[in-house]
């Protein structure tokens, strides 16, 4: 009997061999039914550190633990056939040494049926990426803000104003590209400079409130799609204003309930007919 022939995704290396040729769609997911949503739309989908905050209600990103990406990476597996599928790799689980970077990032490889995994830093983590990339695991760097750092970089703020402050980027980004990294997202990035990096380096980069000259976008679903009416940061646009439609279409049925209009006959099963 054959086997079915599984649908190919989109590689790291498909990833990379875009720079220069169209931008790069990417958003976070980080269940099944978003997955299905987004898949055919994307050329990369980021099971994201994020999920702490937006899923969670953690105020940063640092109390993700491995078990909750490992969780969210396999939802996500479950509902794509197109897109690349990288996951983070949460604070801790790399920062020591670029040996456990590697065993924590072959468990989220083998565990969730990932493409690669993605971790932040500079200069300080070009080590671990060629650590990584030379035994087969694909790499996407994340420079600029990095939010597992915020409770040592003076919280979320841009970055790049000081000439100090963009020459450490301007580093970092080229030592993670140098170390192998298949792309790289630059977050959080004053404009001229983001635009500067992506022109100068061979791998492609990914913004999120960097640089329309990025050569791809990344933002978090939930935010671009309204879910959150709290906090608007100026990176973001709403394409869509759910947070609304999901208040009303829930404020209606509480009043359903309430007044006995639902469920109503035809939401409910009759007796089988007696034969």
């Amino acid at each position: 009997m054959s086997t079915p022939t599984r649908q190919k995704r989109l590689t790291p290396n498909d990833v990379a061999a875009l720079k220069g040729q169209q931008p790069i769609v990417s958003l976070t997911a980080y269940t099944t039914p978003m997955a299905r949503l987004l898949d055919s739309h994307c050329d990369l989908l980021l099971v994201g550190d994020s999920l702490g905050m937006v899923l969670y209600g953690l105020d940063s990103t640092v109390g993700v633990t491995m078990e909750m990406m490992i969780a969210h990476g396999q939802a996500v597996l479950r509902g794509v056939t197109h897109a690349c599928v990288i996951v983070d790799m949460p604070f801790g689980s790399y920062q020591e040494s670029k040996e456990q970077a590697f065993r924590n990032a072959a468990r989220l490889m083998k565990e969730t049926g990932c493409d690669g995994i993605k971790l932040e830093g500079g200069m300080e983590m070009a080590e671990t990426v060629q650590f990584l990339t030379q035994r087969g695991v694909p790499v996407l760097g994340h420079v600029g803000l990095m939010p597992q750092q915020v409770n040592t970089s003076g919280g979320y703020r841009s970055k790049g104003h000081s000439d100090a402050e963009a020459q450490t980027i301007r580093r970092d980004a080229k030592a993670i590209a140098d170390a192998g990294a298949f792309a790289i997202v630059v977050e959080g990035t004053v404009e001229p400079l983001a635009r500067e990096i992506s022109e100068s380096l061979t791998v492609p980069t990914i913004g999120i409130g960097a640089s329309p000259a990025c050569d791809g976008q990344i933002l978090v679903s939930d935010d671009m799609l309204g879910l959150f009416n709290e906090f608007k940061p100026r990176f973001v646009k709403h394409y869509a204003e759910l947070a609304g439609v999901i208040s009303t279409a829930v404020e209606t049925y509480a009043a359903e309930v309430k007044a006995r209009r639902f469920p109503g006959p035809e939401h409910t099963f009759k007796p089988r007919a007696k034969s």
